[in-house]
């Protein structure tokens, strides 16, 4: 679906923006690209969906070169939530999304009002405009734009922002969905809960420059202690104790009467990411 090769761009002669990126997105795959501010993620998003010219490299989507598929057909084949709503203020969730659907042609897009639905919006507020709404509500309503049309490729730049606790858990259920249907999802986001449940495969990016990529789990495993600590009772007290993995294939050898609770060790996406950057995602 996406393959990127010596990927390459500068602001200007003295500010190298991406190192010669390589990587590649496989279809129905959620792929997800993290990095700190200033890394070059919303750089590369921007080449990818044909907004940002002037890369080196070699850049595809669809098979077809990037340069030469900035057409209609190009455009109508992806799905697109920025980071920041881009929505017409003074009119209403409704009217914005049938706007925004009179792009596509008419076999391709949803029923507004059902996408709406999906996507719990509150229905008091569906022909009221925009600027009434809250930051989730906004979100909601950028969401369903990017799914309005359909899309083969989805991109999605930090799509839980602005949402509490139960929305965020409703639009990583929508964007699986979208998996189950076939849609590629390019996902960029400072939210590492998100990356390590929605992701097949995520690249950590720092300096321009692309300096981890595999599964979630792998990358864990990868860089895990192997420990476990064990909460215990014995002879009326609670006790802890960490023990290798492996030592565990043997049963509990240390005297307990009763076992309370077993945590693995293993280091979160966000230690991963700390540790082959040296930066936090602030």
């Amino acid at each position: 679906m996406i393959e990127v090769k010596n990927l390459t761009f500068s602001y200007g002669k003295e500010k190298q923006a991406l190192h010669g990126l390589d990587f590649t997105v496989d279809d129905g795959e959620i792929f997800g690209f993290l990095g700190p501010n200033g890394s070059g993620k919303s750089t590369t998003q921007k080449i990818l969906t044909g907004i940002l010219n002037g890369h080196g490299g070699f850049v595809s989507l669809f098979g077809q070169e990037v340069t030469s598929a900035r057409t209609r057909e190009f455009f109508q084949k992806i799905g697109v939530l920025f980071e920041f709503p881009y929505l017409y203020t003074n009119l209403s969730a409704i009217d914005n999304l049938n706007y925004f659907a009179s792009f596509y042609p008419e076999r391709q897009v949803r029923d507004v009002n059902e996408l709406l639905e999906q996507l719990e919006f509150k229905k008091d507020f569906l022909k009221k405009p925009v600027s009434s709404y809250s930051k989730g509500m906004r979100q909601r309503v950028s969401m369903a734009r990017a799914l309005i049309s359909n899309p083969r490729l989805l991109f999605l730049d930090e799509p839980t922002s602005g949402l509490d606790p139960s929305g965020a858990v409703l639009f990583r259920k929508i964007i699986e969905e979208e998996r189950r249907k076939g849609t590629t999802v390019f996902l960029t986001t400072h939210n590492m809960v998100d990356a390590d449940l929605l992701c097949d495969r995520v690249a950590f990016i720092s300096n321009g420059n692309i300096v981890a990529l595999d599964t979630p789990r792998k990358l864990k495993e990868k860089n895990s202690s192997h420990q476990t600590v064990i909460d215990y009772l014995y002879r009326g007290k609670r006790e802890e104790k960490t023990v290798e993995a492996a030592e565990l294939e043997e049963g509990f050898f240390f005297p307990h009467d009763e076992i309370l609770s077993i945590h693995s060790q293993e280091p979160t996406l966000e230690d991963m990411f700390i540790q082959y950057t040296g930066r936090g995602l602030s």
